[in-house]
C-alpha cells in the first residue's frame, strides 16, 4: 500500500460512553482524522468499545432474563452490534467533516472478524471485566454455566473474559480493496469480533481481543508505513507517578522492549500499545509507531510530538 498508509487506533475518550457522548466525541474525533486526510494521509481506523460492549452484553442479558423465549447474546454478538453502532456515529461524523471542508472520500465500516487461537495461554487467565453487577447466586450459576467470575466488591461479582492475541483478520482483503481505493476504512473495532475456525466454518468465541494488538496486526498486514495509537496521554513516560517520571520522545523499538522488560508500562493500559507498536516495527521496514492523545494526533504525525517508536 501507499508509503502514506496509516492505521489509526482510537480509544476511549475518542468514543465516549452513552450515546450522546459517543455522537460529541465521534464529531470531535472526526476533525482529527480530516486533519490527517488533508495532510495526505491514507487512514485506516480501528478503535476500542469497552463501555460500548458492556452497555450491549448488560442491556441484552437483562432481556434475555425477562424473556425466558430468548437465548442470552454471546460475546461475539455483542462484539459485532458494537461495530455497527461504533461505525455508525464514526463514518458519519467523518464524512460530514469531510464535506464541510470539500473533500469528498467515502466511509466505510467493514464487520470484521478476528480469528484466535482456542489454545492460547489467555484463556487460563481471564481478566477482562464485562457486564453488569452479579450477586453470589448469579455469579454461581454463570460459573456452572463455564464461565469466570471475579468478586469486585464485597458481595458483588462481574463477569471476566480471556483476551487471547489476534492470529488472522478474515476480512483483510475486503479492506485493503476498500483503502486502495482510497477509501477511509473503519475496521477491527473493539479488536475485531472474535472467532474460532472450524472447517470452513466460523465460530464466535467468549473473548475479548485487545483492540492495540488487533490494530498493530491490521498495519502489519496493510503494510502500513504508521500505526498511530491516541490515548489519554500526549507522551509514553517512564516511572509514571513518581519524582522521577521521564516523557519519551522517540525511540527506537530497541529500548522500547527494555522499558517493557523493566515493566515501566502498565498491564492492560500502555503495555499493549508498547508491545503492538514493536512489532509492528520489527515486522516491516521504514515503519514508525506513534502513541499520543487525540489533541496531538496531527502533531504527532508529523513528528512534533507524541511517543515515537522506529
Amino acid at each position: 500500500m501507499s508509503e502514506k498508509t496509516v492505521v489509526v487506533a482510537l480509544g476511549h475518550k475518542a468514543l465516549g460512553t452513552t450515546l450522546p457522548e459517543q455522537k460529541t466525541a465521534t464529531r470531535a474525533t472526526a476533525k482529527a482524522i480530516a486533519d490527517l486526510v488533508e495532510d495526505g494521509a491514507n487512514v485506516v481506523i480501528s478503535h476500542s468499545n469497552g463501555p460500548q460492549v458492556g452497555m450491549i452484553h448488560t442491556a441484552m442479558n437483562e432481556f434475555g432474563k425477562a424473556h425466558p423465549d430468548y437465548t442470552f447474546a454471546p460475546m461475539s454478538v455483542c462484539s459485532a452490534m458494537s461495530q455497527g453502532y461504533i461505525g455508525y456515529d464514526l463514518q458519519n461524523a467523518i464524512r460530514a467533516e469531510l464535506l464541510s471542508r470539500g473533500i469528498y472520500k467515502p466511509v466505510a465500516t467493514v464487520l470484521t472478524q478476528v480469528v484466535i487461537d482456542p489454545y492460547d495461554d489467555a484463556f487460563a487467565e481471564p481478566e477482562k471485566i464485562i457486564g453488569r453487577v452479579l450477586n453470589a447466586q448469579e455469579a454461581e450459576a454463570e460459573e456452572e454455566k463455564g464461565n469466570f467470575v471475579t468478586e469486585t466488591a464485597d458481595g458483588q461479582y462481574r463477569r471476566i473474559l480471556a483476551a487471547p492475541k489476534p492470529q488472522k483478520i478474515i476480512e483483510l482483503e475486503t479492506i485493503r480493496t476498500l483503502a486502495e481505493a482510497g477509501q477511509i476504512v473503519i475496521a477491527a473495532g473493539g479488536g475485531g469480533i472474535p472467532v474460532l475456525e472450524q472447517g470452513v466454518d466460523l465460530h464466535g468465541a467468549s473473548a475479548i481481543i485487545e483492540k492495540d494488538f488487533a490494530s498493530g496486526l491490521l498495519a502489519e498486514e496493510l503494510n502500513a508505513d504508521t500505526l498511530l495509537i491516541l490515548t489519554s496521554v500526549e507522551k509514553v513516560s517512564l516511572n509514571r507517578g513518581t519524582d522521577h517520571e521521564e516523557l519519551l520522545g522517540e525511540i527506537s523499538a530497541e529500548d522500547a522492549r527494555k522499558y517493557m522488560e523493566a515493566d515501566q508500562f502498565a498491564k492492560g493500559s500502555m503495555l499493549p500499545k508498547i508491545e503492538a507498536g514493536i512489532s509492528f516495527i520489527e515486522k516491516g521496514t521504514n515503519r514508525r509507531a506513534i502513541i499520543t492523545d487525540m489533541a496531538h494526533a496531527e502533531d504527532g504525525y508529523k513528528e512534533k510530538t507524541g511517543t515515537i517508536i522506529k
